[in-house]
């Protein structure tokens, strides 16, 4: 059990107050930023910040919610031009003295994804950069951009398109073939 906390803004649970919520507000310094952005393979991050407070839950449980402001800057995955995305969401997570993880490897994914264990720190930089990762988009795209098609074939063959590849196309040739015998 470490006595040096994680980051500057985690929290021992031994030194919180039952009775009194913690509040916090991160807004990282440019360095950190910049690490940042490097971990999540950003573009950019222009701004970020995690507001919210730390309240007990009974006797040895902990409930952290918060507020995470972000813009940041990713490659559209079509064009590859900078795609700068807003992300404004609430968090929720429980830390739960008594939580045990299920010990066998195929086991249903449990509806509350919020919950973990609950360890000596409760850290909220790195919740906040758990969530931000969670928030970012998944394949950011720029408006307007769109898959070009790429036909490829032998010289003399007819080249196969996408909607060639359908699965109804066959029969459009099909039914052309018969009105065209019928004539």
């Amino acid at each position: 059990m470490s006595k040096l906390p994680p980051s500057d803004s985690a929290l021992r649970v031994a030194d919180l107050s039952q009775n009194t919520p913690v509040t916090f507000l991160i807004r990282p310094e440019p360095a950190h930023l910049a690490v940042i952005t490097q971990a999540l393979g950003l573009t950019a991050l222009r701004k970020l910040s995690f507001e919210g407070h730390l309240r007990a839950v009974g006797k040895t449980d902990w409930r952290l919610s918060g507020r995470l402001g972000a813009t940041v800057v990713q490659p559209c995955v079509v064009t590859l031009e900078p795609v700068t995305t807003r992300i404004d969401k609430d968090i929720e997570r429980q830390f739960i003295a008594d939580y045990a993880d299920p010990e066998d490897p195929e086991v249903e994914m449990p509806e509350d994804e919020t919950s973990e264990a609950l360890g000596v720190w409760i850290d909220p930089d790195a919740v906040m950069q758990e969530a931000l990762a969670l928030a970012l988009p998944d394949y950011p795209r720029k408006d307007g951009a769109e898959l070009g098609q790429m036909v490829y074939t032998k010289p003399g063959d007819v080249p196969m398109t996408d909607e060639d590849a359908r699965p109804f196309a066959g029969l459009a040739g099909l039914k052309a073939q018969l009105d065209k015998g019928s004539d």
